[in-house]
């Protein structure tokens, strides 16, 4: 029986290439592709895969927060992320949000299958560079997650504010959204006082030191 695999990422080669690759050598089908996190959690709300590949910054709702909503809604959907980063924020964060492995952008296919065939069978897959930062970071002191700024705000609150942080105008986050423009501006006010922050470039760092966006995307 095939398993059915979600494709997560903002660049369209790179899903074709991941397409292309799974389902010529793997015994894997690639059942649709989602170009931004929000697109992936309603696709997999709709197809319930076994697997979704996640990018961990793409645009508009980033690849943690995609994860644990869908995590939510289909506890038995696998994810793996993959992504350009090693620093330990987005690694943590990644794994809490219920990740199953997290692999880099750059790694052989052989490894992306072994890994998906470990996380497939209940297992977890971490990549020897990613352990590498993790276990320097160890030895140094606690890991940092990064997110105590964010802890005191909500979902919707995170997700307003990487929008924000990605340049985007208080009328396209109401669309997108499907809310008032009142209301964002609302929770703009609510975030910039509970993150004590005095414009948006303020906002923009916060958002970025967070790992909620990325100037690299």
């Amino acid at each position: 029986m095939l398993a059915r695999v979600l494709l997560a990422d903002d660049h369209h080669v790179m899903r074709q290439a991941l397409r292309s690759l799974l389902e010529k050598k793997t015994d894997l089908k690639v059942v649709d592709e989602a170009s931004s996190g929000r697109e992936a959690v309603k696709l997999a709300i709709k197809h319930a895969p076994d697997l979704v590949l996640m990018d961990v910054t793409m645009p508009d709702l980033n690849g943690i927060e995609a994860t644990r909503r869908i995590k939510n809604e289909c506890a038995n959907t696998k994810v793996i992320a993959l992504s350009m980063h090693t620093d330990e924020k987005y690694v943590v964060k990644m794994l809490k949000a219920g990740a199953s492995g997290y692999l880099l952008k750059n790694c052989s296919f052989d490894e992306l299958q072994g890994a998906i065939t470990r996380v497939l069978e209940g297992g977890s897959y971490i990549s020897p560079q990613v352990a590498d930062v993790l276990v320097s970071q160890l030895n140094t002191g606690p890991v940092k997650e990064g997110d105590s700024e964010l802890q005191i705000l909500t979902s919707r609150e995170r997700e307003i504010l990487q929008m924000i942080a990605e340049a985007k105008r208080s009328k396209e986050i109401a669309e997108r959204l499907c809310i008032s423009s009142k209301t964002v501006y609302t929770h703009r006010r609510n975030i910039m006082q509970k993150l004590k922050a005095k414009n948006v470039a303020d906002l923009t760092r916060i958002a970025i030191k967070n790992g909620l966006t990325s100037l690299e995307q």
